[in-house]
């Protein structure tokens, strides 16, 4: 089975742009989980360190007033 130059050229470069994309799609997925992974680690240091004027969010126990 022959197939034309032509269609054979089109074959190609559709496979070849769905190549691009899949891996176009790979890397911003790879980017997007990076992404998260600093920020959750970023988010872990932060715990435990003083608020500044904020007031903290944690529950507190009442100490009575010397």
């Amino acid at each position: 089975m022959l197939m034309h130059p032509d269609m054979l050229l089109a074959l190609e470069n559709d496979r070849r742009r769905q190549l691009i994309a899949e891996a176009d799609r790979g890397r911003l997925l790879a980017a997007a989980r990076r992404f998260r992974f600093r920020r959750a680690a970023k988010g872990t240091a932060v715990r435990g360190q003083p608020t500044g004027s904020l007031a903290s969010c944690e529950p507190s126990a009442a100490v009575p007033a010397r």
